[in-house]
């Protein structure tokens, strides 16, 4: 790691070396030249033999030639929006690190209760209404599968739960292409039109390859209809070391850039300059419990060295941090919260999701997001880095005051005290005394009650009722769709 190695330079961390990439790039161009992808969909392999793929029935191998192609058109900056406003709050290039949540989780922890029970359209509101009210949650995922409406449509649905209750951009997941349609359109309902929704996009697809090397027929068509629709998607490898993709973390990495850079092909040739997030899930399969692990160090290096390779290609990246393997909001939680956090921004990741997941991505905790939260701040506060300059070098006012002297008083740090200092909002620092008499209350007790505070006062910003009401007119009519399917 090298803090401040340019003038006021941020504190950030590096795990490949510049030929490492290099290296990697080249290993996962020779996957796809050599071994190929699988790509289940027709459509998408008519585009890929087109463009000079090599198709063998659904197995296609893709010359160096047209990834190199990839990497000249897609952008290097993605933006997303408020959906009330337009604004644009995210520009996901370079190092800019932006924090929001994970989608499918079957398990919720009732904030009431303490209770783990199935998510529901209910759970997936309560908590988009918390990461609305969240200070360093910038974006919006569900933090569960809706699973008290019909199955075959329960996207729409999800979509529905969160959009009602932030103006926050949203990542969301679709189903299949149907899914993703009517996302869409309720999407241009909110933005007020088509064009406007490509203009100012407030929501992007998040899809997945299947580990090893290949592209079911849901995700590369919702691929391609994010190039035809020209709306950002996001296309993530969840690989496991040891067990879909080498157990080498080089061998894994080369294996899980080649499925990302596989859909980034078939993206751009649908739509050449289509705004493209590459990324991933990269950790272990733990040999001793055959779990998915969200809180290994290998995980956090992976995902480290992954945001070096999306710098070195120049692309926006998808990573994870604020998740846990353990199964309540614990010691055990917050460390391994902590140290993905802060080894996520200091990597230069830029979407970076799942805060808040516990038991390993199954089950969402909204006490360990509002700490997570504040965690993120601390993070940002050591990226932010030590700004030096004359005005912050202070030698006047250090001769001023003088051997002996105190500088509580003065106007220099009446200035900079809250400019320069992180102020936590639930970690504890008042005298014992204090913290005594006021309960002697446990860092996830504070959690707790925070989490409750929001559910019962905080309101976020409404959308107009007109335009909920064509929302949940699409809802319904997905509904009587499969009814009569």
């Amino acid at each position: 790691m090298k803090s401040n190695y340019r003038v006021n330079a941020s504190a950030h961390l590096r795990v490949l070396s510049e030929d490492q990439c290099k290296r990697l790039l080249g290993a996962a161009v020779e996957v796809l030249e050599r071994t190929g992808v699988l790509y289940q969909d027709k459509e998408s392999i008519e585009i890929m033999k087109k463009a000079g793929c090599y198709v063998d029935g659904s197995r296609v191998r893709i010359p160096g030639k047209l990834m190199e192609r990839a990497l000249r058109t897609v952008p290097a900056k993605v933006t997303l929006c408020n959906s009330r406003t337009g604004k644009r709050v995210m520009e996901m290039e370079g190092n800019n690190a932006y924090f929001g949540t994970g989608s499918d989780t079957p398990f919720f922890i009732d904030p009431y209760t303490q209770k783990r029970i199935p998510t529901s359209k209910k759970t997936v509101s309560m908590a988009t209404k918390v990461i609305d009210a969240l200070p360093n949650m910038d974006f919006v995922m569900s933090m569960g599968i809706v699973q008290d409406v019909p199955q075959l449509i329960y996207d729409r649905h999800q979509f529905e739960a969160m959009v009602l209750n932030t103006s926050k951009p949203i990542v969301i997941t679709a189903i299949d292409i149907e899914g993703y349609g009517d996302i869409i359109e309720m999407c241009e309902i909110v933005a007020g039109g088509e064009e406007e929704l490509r203009r100012n996009p407030f929501m992007t697809l998040y899809a997945e390859p299947i580990s090893p090397l290949l592209h079911s027929e849901e995700a590369a068509q919702k691929l391609v209809l994010a190039g035809k629709k020209q709306l950002p998607v996001v296309y993530t490898p969840c690989i496991m070391a040891g067990s879909t993709v080498p157990a080498t973390l080089a061998g894994a990495m080369a294996n899980g850039l080649a499925e990302s850079l596989s859909g980034l092909v078939l993206n751009q040739q649908t739509n050449e300059g289509n705004p493209f997030i590459m990324g991933g899930v990269f950790t272990i399969m733990d040999m001793n419990t055959t779990i998915f692990s969200y809180g290994a160090p290998e995980f956090d290096l992976m995902m480290a060295a992954l945001a070096d390779m999306a710098n070195f290609l120049n692309i926006p990246m998808f990573g994870t941090a604020g998740c846990t393997d353990s199964k309540l909001v614990d010691e055990q939680a917050a460390i391994e919260d902590a140290i993905s956090i802060l080894m996520s921004a200091q990597s230069g990741a830029n979407l970076i999701h799942d805060v808040g997941y516990i038991e390993h991505g199954n089950t969402a905790s909204l006490e360990n997001l509002v700490i997570s939260d504040d965690l993120i701040g601390y993070a940002r506060k050591i990226t932010n880095g030590i700004e030096v300059n004359d005005e912050t070098l202070a030698l006047d006012v250090i001769d001023q005051v003088g051997p002996g002297g105190n500088f509580l008083t003065e106007d220099h740090t009446l200035k900079y005290f809250k400019k320069e200092t992180w102020y936590p909002d639930l970690f504890e620092r008042k005298i014992y005394e204090n913290w005594e008499k006021e309960g002697k209350k446990t860092l996830t007790q504070r959690a707790n009650e925070k989490v409750i505070d929001i559910l019962e006062h905080y309101e976020p910003d409404p959308l107009p009722k007109d335009v909920q009401s064509k929302l949940r007119a699409i809802v319904e009519r997905a509904e009587r769709k499969i009814i009569h399917k």
